[in-house]
């Protein structure tokens, strides 16, 4: 992390902008004092979709409670319930 005083600062603020651009954190001081602390602005992730890699595969499943027949026997050749 970089310490400069204000007046360095405002002397220097393009070159310093170049550091924090490339990940460093810069301190400034007044009188030996922290008064602030420049550092890189985080971008937010653009928020993910539901379904993620399968969001044109996957639609909504409508009535999950429905009864479709015996998917199940009819997966495994058994003969109806």
């Amino acid at each position: 992390m970089t310490t400069v005083g204000v007046h360095e600062a405002k002397t220097r603020l393009s070159e310093l902008l170049r550091s924090v651009e490339s990940g460093e954190e810069v301190l400034v001081t007044r009188g030996g004092q922290a008064v602030a602390r420049i550092v890189p602005v985080m971008t937010p992730s653009p928020p993910r979709d539901r379904f993620g890699l399968l969001a044109d595969e996957v639609g909504d499943p409508g009535d999950w409670d429905e009864d479709d027949g015996d998917d199940w026997g009819d997966l495994f050749g058994l003969p109806p319930a």
